[in-house]
């Protein structure tokens, strides 16, 4: 662990200490994932999301900084880097200043050495929107959180599977190549999805949330032409399902698979007994939210993508 020059680094017991990290101690992870899952609104909106609490594991191409006072962790951002641009993502302890914020913003802002820097702010409330909105970061990128309650009514019906169209459940170590070719035609424009490798699926499979039977494929004689992944977050009181990510091949775009593999993936959260359902959509991606909100589904809450130069 390295502490690098900083204004807020001194010797007093009162001062914010920001030391910069390559990898995790289990400490330092379960301080921090305890901060994440305490953190105002965590339940509507987690500080850091699902790459990012994996990202705690990580032991290279990950950068930590951690905001530490009188020996006590009150604050951490976390910074990834691509060919031209630096990606963060930040969360402080409930009782911590907002200056605290501020601070690990700008070390975060000063470790990109000219690159483009993100920021990613998960809910308008999040400490992070508001030290982006003091930095004068500009917004760039919007993320909607919508939610549909089980018990909104009967979904819209879906349209017939065309012949020999057959929806059934993920296999592991049969479907992973299938699947990941389909998901990166499906999202080929999409500067986080689509670029998903067997390492990202493997950390999902391995996930404790992880279940096949709610990982559903659009077969035809063997070959996968679309998905819906749910997810249960169990974690939660009460726990809610996820339309974690739904996708149709290009190719298979006149199938019309789109309604039938949603209906398949609400009715399958539906029957974990779960209260509603959440998903994320772009909010640029206005085929997709019209067939949420055809479904049922109402935005819920914002999470804002910031740039600096």
């Amino acid at each position: 662990m390295t502490q690098p020059p900083s204004s807020a680094t001194t010797n007093s017991d009162s001062a914010t200490n920001i030391i910069e990290a390559t990898a995790l101690d289990a400490d330092q992870r379960s301080a921090v994932a305890s901060m994440v899952s305490t953190a105002p609104a965590a339940a509507a909106n987690p500080p850091l999301n699902e790459q990012g609490l994996l990202n705690l594991q990580a032991t290279h191409g990950v950068r930590h900084l951690l905001a530490v006072r009188a020996g006590r962790l009150i604050g951490y951002a976390q910074l990834t880097a691509s060919d031209d641009e630096i990606g963060a993502e930040l969360v402080t302890a409930g009782d911590a200043e907002p200056s605290v914020a501020d601070e690990l913003l700008r070390a975060a802002r000063d470790s990109a050495h000219g690159k483009l820097f993100r920021l990613w702010a998960h809910g308008k409330q999040s400490v992070a929107a508001r030290a982006a909105d003091t930095a004068g970061l500009t917004p760039m990128r919007s993320l909607l959180q919508l939610r549909r309650p089980v018990d909104a009514g009967p979904l819209p019906p879906a349209p017939p599977l065309a012949d020999g169209v057959v929806i059934r459940s993920f296999v592991p170590g049969q479907d992973d190549a299938a699947w990941l070719r389909v998901n990166s035609r499906a999202f080929a424009s999409h500067p986080e999805q689509g670029k998903w490798t067997q390492h990202e699926l493997d950390e999902r499979l391995a996930a404790d949330w992880f279940d096949p039977a709610g990982f559903l494929l659009a077969d035809r004689a063997g070959e996968v032409l679309g998905y819906h992944w749910t997810k249960l977050h169990a974690e939660l009181d009460p726990p809610l399902g996820e339309v974690y990510v739904i996708g149709v091949d290009p190719a298979a775009s006149g199938l019309r698979l789109g309604r039938p593999l949603l209906n398949a993936g609400l009715e399958y959260l539906a029957g974990r007994g779960v209260p509603a359902v959440l998903l994320y959509v772009e909010s640029d991606n206005t085929r997709a939210i019209g067939l949420y909100e055809s479904a049922g589904f109402t935005t819920f809450s914002t999470d804002t993508q910031y740039a600096a130069p």
